[in-house]
Order: C-alpha cells, then sequence, then structure tokens
C-alpha cells in the first residue's frame, strides 16, 4: 500500500528510514481510540454534509470490525503500515471499499495522533486512580488495626520522639490523596478535544467540534489549531504526576525496606512479596521494596526525558513529538504494576510491636522535658538549653535520662520538681499532643475518619 502522504515522491522510503520513523511498535496500543475518535469523525463529516449517512456508517461498521481483529488476535499488519492510524485506515478500506478512503477528509494525522494520545491518556488516569485509591484502602486498613501502637519516630534516621504506627502510616496516606488530586486536575487539562484542528490550520469543512468533544468524552475544544497540534503539556503532566507518584513510592519502599532489616525489626515481610539468596539459604531479601524505589528513578527520567524533547520546538506539529507515547506508556506500565503490588505487600505486612517497644528509648522524652519547663513559666529557648545540659549530664553518667534523680535534675534547674517523674511516660507524650494531625488518640481517630472519607470523595 502507498504511504498516506506518498502522492508528490516520485522514490520510495529507505528501508531504515521507513524503520526509523516507523511508530508501529508502541502506537499500535492505539488502536481502540483511533477507531473510537475515526467513528465519530465519520459521524461530524456526516453530519456537516460531507459524507452520507449511509457512508458513515458503513465506516463505522467497517471500524467496528478492525476493532474486533485486533481483540481476537487476527489483525495482520503490513509493510507499508508505519502506524497504527495507518494500519487501521488500510485495513478499513480492505473491508468497506472506496469509501473508507473518504474518512480522512478535512483531518491530518496531526490532530488525529492528538485526539487519540489524550483519549488514552484520560483511560490511564482512570485506571490509576482506581489502582491508588485500593493502596490508600490497604494503609487505612493497616492504620485501624494498630493507631495507637506506640513506636519511635525519626529525623535524620535518628531517634526523634514518640509517634504510632497508625500515625505513621496514614503520613503515606495524604502525599497519595496528593497524587490523585493531581492526576484529576491533569485529566481536566486533557480533555480538551484537539480534532477538527487539521494540520495547523483547523478543517474546512464545518464539523461540529462541540458535538465531537462531547461525543468523545472530552470537556472542552482547542481554541487554536496551531497551539492544538503541538501541545503536549498533559503529557509531561502526566509524566509529572506519575514521577510524583513514584516518589512517594520509593519513600515508603525505603522505609519499609529499613523497618525490615535486623537492625531495626519493627515489620516483617510477607513471603509472597520477598525473594532469596541464591547463595546464602537464610537470606529474605525485599527485593520488591527495592525494585519500587528503583522504579522512581524510571518515572523521574521519562518525565526529564520528554521536557528536553519539547523545550526547543517551534510551533505546530514537528516529528520530535512522536517521542512523546514511550515515556508515557512506560510511566503507566510502570505504575499499573507497581500501585498493586504495594497494596498487596502492605496487606500481608506483619508487625513486631515488641521490637518497636525495644526502641522506646527515654531519649525521646527530651522534648518532653522542655516543655515541662515551658508550662512552670521557663522560656522554651532556655528550656532547651537546660535539657540539652540533663542529656548531657545523663551521658556523662552512663545512664538513660528517666534515670537521674530530681535532685540531679535540680542541680541543673530549680524549676523541676517532684512530679517531673509524670512527663517519662511514653503514653503522656503521645496523649499531649492532641491537636489536629497529632499523636494523641483522639487527634489520630479524627485522621484515620479523614482519611476514609478522603477515600469515599474521590477526586
Amino acid at each position: 500500500m502507498s504511504k498516506l502522504w506518498g502522492g508528490r515522491f516520485a522514490r520510495e522510503t529507505d528501508v531504515l528510514a521507513h524503520e526509523f520513523n516507523a511508530s508501529l511498535p508502541f502506537d499500535r496500543r492505539l488502536v481502540a481510540e483511533d477507531s473510537r475518535g475515526s467513528m465519530a469523525w465519520a459521524r461530524a463529516l456526516a453530519g456537516a454534509g460531507v459524507l452520507m449517512a449511509v457512508e458513515a456508517e458503513t465506516i463505522v461498521a467497517g471500524l467496528a470490525q478492525v476493532q474486533v481483529e485486533f481483540t481476537d488476535g487476527t489483525f495482520v499488519f503490513e509493510a507499508g503500515d508505519e502506524d497504527i492510524h495507518t494500519a487501521v485506515e488500510r485495513r478499513l478500506t480492505e473491508i468497506v471499499g472506496d469509501v473508507g478512503g473518504k474518512l480522512h477528509t478535512g483531518r491530518s494525522r496531526n490532530d488525529q495522533v492528538a485526539t487519540d494520545f489524550r483519549l488514552w491518556v484520560m483511560g490511564a488516569i482512570d485506571h490509576l486512580q482506581d489502582s491508588l485509591g485500593d493502596l490508600q484502602t490497604a494503609l487505612i486498613e493497616s492504620a485501624e488495626t494498630n493507631l495507637n501502637l506506640p513506636m519511635p519516630g525519626y529525623t535524620h534516621l535518628q531517634h526523634a520522639q514518640p509517634v504510632t504506627w497508625g500515625h505513621w502510616v496514614l503520613s503515606h496516606f495524604w502525599p497519595l490523596v496528593r497524587d490523585r488530586e493531581r492526576l484529576a486536575q491533569v485529566r481536566g487539562r486533557t480533555a480538551v478535544l484537539p480534532l477538527g484542528s487539521g494540520a495547523l490550520a483547523g478543517t474546512a469543512y464545518p464539523v461540529d467540534r462541540e458535538w465531537l468533544a462531547k461525543e468523545l468524552g472530552f470537556t472542552a475544544v482547542s481554541q487554536n489549531s496551531l497551539d492544538a497540534v503541538s501541545d503536549r503539556d498533559f503529557a509531561a503532566d502526566f509524566l509529572y504526576a506519575a514521577a510524583m507518584i513514584g516518589l512517594h513510592l520509593s519513600r515508603l519502599a525505603e522505609q519499609l525496606v529499613l523497618f525490615s532489616s535486623a537492625e531495626f525489626g519493627f515489620v516483617r515481610l510477607d513471603d509472597g512479596y520477598s525473594t532469596g539468596s541464591s547463595l546464602m539459604p537464610q537470606k529474605k531479601n525485599p527485593d520488591t521494596l527495592e525494585l519500587t524505589r528503583g522504579k522512581a528513578g524510571r518515572l523521574v527520567g521519562n518525565l526529564t526525558g520528554l521536557l528536553t524533547t519539547l523545550k526547543g520546538l517551534p510551533s505546530s506539529y514537528d516529528k520530535d513529538l512522536q517521542e512523546d507515547k514511550e515515556p508515557l506508556f512506560d510511566a503507566f506500565d510502570t505504575l499499573r504494576l507497581t500501585v498493586p503490588v504495594m497494596a498487596g505487600l502492605i496487606r500481608t505486612l506483619t508487625l513486631r510491636p515488641e521490637r518497636m517497644a525495644a526502641q522506646l528509648e527515654p531519649g525521646l522524652l527530651a522534648t518532653d522535658l522542655a516543655d515541662y519547663l515551658v508550662k512552670r513559666g521557663v522560656p522554651f529557648r532556655q528550656a532547651h538549653h537546660l535539657v540539652g545540659r540533663v542529656v548531657q549530664m545523663a551521658e556523662q553518667k552512663g545512664v538513660h535520662l528517666t534515670e537521674l534523680t530530681v535532685a540531679e535534675l535540680r542541680t541543673v534547674s530549680e524549676v523541676f520538681g517532684e512530679d517531673v517523674t509524670a512527663v517519662f511516660h511514653i503514653t503522656s507524650s503521645l496523649s499531649n499532643r492532641n491537636v489536629s494531625g497529632g499523636t494523641s488518640p483522639e487527634a489520630l481517630a479524627n485522621q484515620l475518619e479523614a482519611a476514609r472519607t478522603a477515600i469515599i470523595r474521590k477526586p
């Protein structure tokens, strides 16, 4: 079959150049979107009086058959098929005859590709929204079961203050809320119809673009045909959203790698989400978590690559834009596996409260000791300094902070009273932080309820 654009060429495309230009190896996954967009375009041409109604429906029926052939695996590609759009139109014409050649009236592959790609992105976002929602549910389930289980909190990977398992788990829930909101925003910006923009100057036929938008599930039509065929902001936005999801999953994975190590031992990974060593029989490796961490770099790389491709392009369509699809396909495929795997890992995670309790050392309560002084009128900066001296004294004596006597504490400040020992309890430390987002049982219950509400209220 001659190429769609081959009329003015006297020589066939070089074989290697054809392979270099072809996008069929990856854009064939747009077949459903291409068929759907072409069906709508055929009917829009009929509405504009360009096609007879019977011609449009013949084309629609032919496209439906093409779609069936793809679904059941009987579609046969030919050497001249440089992309999915060429392949579909070639097969359509074989099925319905010359009327198939009327489908492309007033349409360019520029606006056709942009439309198909936007449709695909909208579907990909819908899929990821569901997967992320399931992961969020898994995190909520884990938080519910051990909402008030005390564990050490960390800054700089050093002991900081007491928190709870529920508080820690939910700290990884809220980034996913932002991810889902971000995806919803990307979907809204993607749902702008470019079809009808032609190659760059708009179509010469009076098609109803607003009808097309509604028919295909778009919420608006593009306002400038030059911009419409070259705009890939939505693709970059999708990759940024994907990179942020990868980043958030990577942070969760990294902490679980640490928590599952012998040095921490806070959690035990299920065998179904672990691997072993080919040499060391005792090993149980967190490969699932490590791969999740590693995939974040891949997702960031996809974003960086596309941004670099886009940064110097002139207006309208340029062949560079063919490079837009593979990074998005790869990002989606990466997250399509990673997110459900992480949900399964969270649901099968075993907690080890005794190991968490063993790390609840008295130094975690130093801030509570400073708060004790503040409540007795000592300015915080002075209280911070005084407690620093208390910590130093305990280190010099080789004892825990809580093992210092009241008399020893009073050598640092006369403000310390007999009631100071009431500060040295993990449960009171947690309960004292009874503010929104804090660690008290009441605050955690409120946060958990807010998380449940956030799941119900889809972005």
